[in-house]
């Protein structure tokens, strides 16, 4: 088939301003949510800032495309390209993470564990994984969630001493359990996680090691933070936290596994796959492949790190005493507030936080004892370390004075002031 003919016209002049014209009512949406996040420092740890070439990606003629399969095994014609996009992002996976075996089509986090639960083990089986209110995920066993109706739970926590995770423990307890996978990671574990100590503890007791490693892939694929491989079967992880990739997700593993897992993946829990989301993948990859990158996750932990101190010269308690990571889990139980009114009063002063529970919380998950606060989205626009050691003092002087409007107001205006020298995208999106 002959190369397409070049329009004189480019995409972007045909198609910049049709949202504007075809719906006011969305674009002044996006343009609403633009300025909210240009105006809030943004301190949700699962949340970055993609390039303008991924989001570019996102919106492209791609999203027409039907590929059901795999490159070179479609059910549908017309899908040259694609397979040829498809396979950049593969190669590129492969490459930053050193890993034999990538599946890029998962759509999110959550159907990529269900397709690696599908493709291992067996409804009713044992699944050991990170109980939810010590850092873990849902998908990791949570009683209401898919994992813990569909298999036998066996949760592990952190020590009540450390708040960190303790091998010894763990291994004994999979000892006597006998689980049949072992997952690894976690959405709120301030510390640095030995997955081979993972990976060594399920093949003594027979199980499929899986790390998820969706909070801390960015650290990881740029030498920050240990990697899971080569000693872990079977990796996942979303692509848009410190990856700062679009939102969806990757299966990694060791060959083995890989026809399994494309099975388990399609057409096991997906269809078609979504063929602009794989290309921003492949864009992320590529970034992330970049020396800048390094120097980038280097400063998202050093940020975390001079975030941490703030909080604590103000006052806060940090669970396991700080971070090796991108975020912070505080502990209010010393304040008069505590995480869901937190978050809603660091909301009034342009803060953006999420209201967790703390390991033992003795409180109910929708009104916990803490809050979760991260660097990706504050690294992405520029901050520094000495910048983010104030934002940590700015949110312990709100909760602690959730009363005192002269705190909120002068709180409000160091946010304007640090917002405005610091833009999201500084020239816009077009």
């Amino acid at each position: 088939m002959n190369e397409p003919t070049q329009t004189k016209s480019s995409f972007d002049s045909r198609f910049s301003n049709s949202l504007k014209m075809e719906d006011e009512t969305i674009y002044a949406f996006v343009q609403k949510e633009f300025a909210r996040q240009q105006d809030v420092l943004e301190l949700i740890p699962s949340e970055s800032l993609p390039s303008r070439a991924v989001l570019e990606a996102l919106g492209s003629v791609l999203n027409n495309k039907y590929s059901e399969g795999y490159p070179g095994r479609r059910y549908y014609g017309g899908n040259q390209f694609i397979d040829e996009v498809e396979k950049v992002a593969i190669d590129r996976c492969k490459q930053l993470f050193g890993c034999e075996y990538v599946n890029v089509q998962p759509y999110s986090g959550s159907p990529a564990n269900a397709s690696i639960y599908l493709a291992t083990i067996n409804y009713g089986d044992k699944l050991m994984g990170m109980n939810l209110a010590h850092g873990g995920h849902l998908t990791h066993g949570h009683k209401l969630n898919f994992s813990g109706k569909s298999y036998q739970i066996v949760s592990y926590g952190v020590s009540q001493e450390t708040e960190m995770l303790d091998y010894d423990v763990i291994k004994k307890q999979a000892m006597e359990e006998k689980p049949k996978i072992i997952v690894s990671g976690s959405s709120a574990y301030p510390r640095t996680i030995d997955f081979k100590a993972f990976a060594e503890i399920a093949q003594e007791v027979g199980a499929v090691s899986m790390s998820d490693i969706s909070h801390v892939a960015g650290l990881i694929a740029a030498g920050v933070h240990p990697s899971p491989f080569p000693e872990t079967d079977i990796v996942m992880t979303t692509t848009h936290k410190t990856l700062c990739g679009p939102r969806g997700a990757i299966i990694m593993a060791k060959a083995k596994f890989g026809e399994a897992l494309d099975k388990a993946v399609f057409p096991g829990m997906q269809g078609g796959p979504h063929n602009h989301q794989i290309a921003a993948k492949a864009v992320a990859f590529g970034e992330a492949l970049k020396p800048e990158f390094k120097v980038f996750t280097s400063q998202i932990v050093k940020n975390a790190h001079a975030l941490g101190e703030g909080l604590m010269e103000g006052g806060l308690r940090l669970v396991s005493g700080g971070t090796d990571n991108h975020l912070c889990l505080v502990d209010l139980k010393n304040a008069p507030i505590k995480g869901k009114e937190a978050e809603t009063l660091l909301d009034t002063v342009n803060i953006t936080v999420n209201k967790n529970m703390i390991p033992y919380d003795p409180r109910k998950p929708l009104d916990p004892s803490g809050i979760r606060v991260g660097t990706p989205t504050l690294t992405g626009r520029g901050f520094t370390e000495s910048e983010c050691r104030e934002i940590g003092q700015m949110i312990a002087k709100v909760v602690f004075n959730p009363q005192d409007q002269s705190v909120m107001n002068r709180v409000r205006e160091q946010v304007k002031t640090m917002t405005q020298a610091h833009p999201i995208y500084p020239t816009g999106l077009n």
